[in-house]
């Protein structure tokens, strides 16, 4: 999706304390927003185009600091606002003193993600989401996945969660630099992925110990939702599944732990 256009000169970034009682437009800065100081941070740094970014009243300390410099080296607009303002805008109610207001994340192609692997010449390796609707699972697998090398994930448009800001505070930063693709059909994405020489395992429990299994080289790892797993069909696609072994009393752990 291409970003939102504005052909208006950007203005002179400067502090600006907003009357307590105006109550600027909500939906337009919903938009997409960033929440917390690491994902503010990380979106300044990873070029990210921000439109605006919110400050809490008398917050200017430590990385607060750091967000304002960068912001005005970027020229980007910095509202003051009171804590309350800051509260009814906030989506995570985890704000720590500072909101961005972005343009709309983009979704990749499945092919990009796959020149991102041989651009830095490496076999692809890339998690397939089958139906993970909780924003904080999303944002941790993003955050380990990002640790972990992954080159990009894979979600459906259906029965999935998006790229929200709940997400993005909890992958800590890590979606400004995590390719998401959001494909209509997941097992045609799994045809399409072993076609261009991928691997494909499917995470449960009636799989092998994973560290049994051979899963060097081109990898797509099948991650199921938290009740029902991976879905019949998707199973019986997969290559060979795997499992973490479990020595305590709970059966499984969830999706972004695994």
């Amino acid at each position: 999706r291409a970003y939102k256009k504005d052909d208006r000169k950007p203005p002179r970034s400067r502090m600006v304390e907003m009357d307590p009682y105006d109550d600027y437009d909500k939906e337009e800065d919903n938009i997409n927003l960033i929440e917390g100081r690491n994902p503010v941070l990380e979106a300044l740094k990873s070029g990210r185009e921000i439109d605006k970014i919110f400050v809490q009243k008398g917050a200017n300390e430590g990385s607060i600091r750091q967000i304002i410099a960068i912001a005005r080296e970027k020229n980007i607009l910095i509202k003051e606002v009171d804590k309350v303002k800051l509260e009814n805008l906030s989506v995570t109610h985890n704000h720590q003193g500072v909101i961005a207001s972005a343009a709309l994340y983009k979704y990749y192609e499945l092919d990009e993600i796959l020149q991102i692997a041989k651009d830095k010449n490496e076999e692809p390796f890339i998690i397939i989401l089958d139906e993970i609707t909780d924003n904080h699972n999303l944002g941790s697998i993003m955050r380990t996945a990002d640790a972990a090398g992954v080159h990009g994930i894979v979600i459906p448009k259906r029965r999935s969660v998006s790229l929200t800001p709940i997400v993005a505070k909890t992958s800590a930063g890590a979606i400004e630099y995590m390719p998401v693709s959001k494909v209509t059909n997941i097992n045609q994405t799994i045809e399409y992925l072993k076609k261009q020489g991928l691997w494909i395992v499917g995470a449960d429990m009636t799989g092998d110990t994973y560290y049994q299994k051979d899963m060097t080289g081109p990898i797509a790892l099948v991650i199921g939702s938290e009740g029902e797993g991976i879905g019949r069909l998707i199973k019986e696609n997969c290559d060979f599944l795997v499992k973490i072994p479990m020595a305590g009393k709970i059966s499984s752990l969830n999706a972004g732990v695994s």
